[in-house]
């Protein structure tokens, strides 16, 4: 089945590569900046849906309002008072600040501007690849470190998938790790309605400003919390969900699978990734559009990963070696 192609739009200033599936009847928008998903649009009996809850301006990107489909990298999430050691070597990402006013996250290219280095379709896909050289040694305080990063979209039969590729550049072994911000609509009715699956062996316990608690604490199994237990899909409900499952389940095909559904509709997303941990997030504390959908997170690592021994080994990159991340959202239909 074809029907792939490729286009390009505006959003305020601000260039949009248009990836289209015509023959399932999706479309989905990216803007350069920060490689950020603005749409994905699936049309399904004379109706378009929106699944994506992105941005609705270009306001609201440049500010980065709620962090919405934001590219991580080279970390994801918090780290604990912007304060980390590296190879023995201490590091102050925000020098000068002090007390309640410390804190960072997110990363350091939600508002690059990325360039477009292949956009491209076939018989089977549409594509669209950005990258970024933006990380660079005195680029951002507390960062000595240079990492070439590029973030592949494919849009295929199964949904959107991201082909992540960062590459130590400097002389130095830095710590990097890659995560993704998607927030998702499956329908018009209440979250709170919609049914909920993460399969996974284990919650992450955080303290007060999330931050993961340290060693063996940091996970407790499903078993102790079965009020946040969502191995089998059921509803949301009214619970605040903002935190991290670890110990993923695979499928059959080696990809880990957490799925939001809208009973009403059957419409359905499952967002899927090798490996890692997946961080849901209900957005009821967002300023725009409070509960009105469901961040289903994948990350490469964990929250705070640069303060954290056991995830040293992972996060660790190497001069001259790139690492690889694959993640992504399938559309399921009724």
């Amino acid at each position: 089945m074809g029907g792939f192609g490729t286009g390009r739009d505006t959003f305020g200033t601000h260039p949009v590569a248009v990836l289209r599936d015509d023959a399932r009847g999706r479309c989905v928008r990216i803007a350069h900046r920060g490689a950020t998903v603005l749409s994905i649009e699936q049309r399904l009996g004379g109706t378009c849906h929106e699944l994506a809850d992105g941005y609705r301006d270009a306001g609201e990107l440049e500010s980065l309002s709620g962090s919405r489909f934001a590219v991580m990298a080279p970390f994801a999430n918090r780290i604990a008072g912007a304060r980390y050691v590296f190879d023995g070597v201490g590091q102050d990402m925000q020098p000068g600040v002090e007390g309640a006013q410390r804190g960072i996250r997110h990363g350091f290219v939600r508002g690059v501007d990325f360039e477009p280095v292949d956009v491209g379709a076939d018989e089977h896909a549409a594509w669209v690849e950005l990258a970024t050289s933006a990380i660079r040694p005195g680029a951002h305080p507390g960062y000595p470190h240079a990492i070439d990063l590029s973030v592949r979209y494919v849009l295929d039969a199964r949904g959107l998938a991201l082909d992540v590729r960062m590459r130590n550049a400097g002389a130095t072994a830095a710590p990097c790790f890659f995560g993704w911000h998607p927030y998702f609509r499956v329908g018009d009715t209440p979250p709170d309605a919609w049914e909920l699956q993460v399969p996974a062996d284990a919650l992450v316990r955080t303290d007060a400003d999330s931050i993961p608690l340290p060693g063996a604490a940091a996970t407790v199994p499903l078993e102790q919390a079965p009020a946040l237990d969502f191995r089998t899909m059921q509803p949301i409900g009214a619970r605040r969900l903002d935190l991290a499952y670890a110990g993923l389940r695979r499928d059959a095909d080696g990809l880990c699978r957490a799925r939001l559904r809208d009973p009403a509709s059957g419409l359905a997303v499952a967002m899927w990734q090798e490996s890692g941990i997946t961080l849901v997030f209900t957005a009821d504390t967002v300023k725009r559009g409070a509960r009105g959908s469901v961040a289903l997170e994948p990350m490469e690592s964990w929250s705070d990963a640069f303060n954290r021994p056991d995830c040293a080994g992972a996060i660790r990159l190497e001069p001259g070696v790139e690492r690889r991340f694959r993640c992504g959202v399938e559309i399921e239909l009724p």
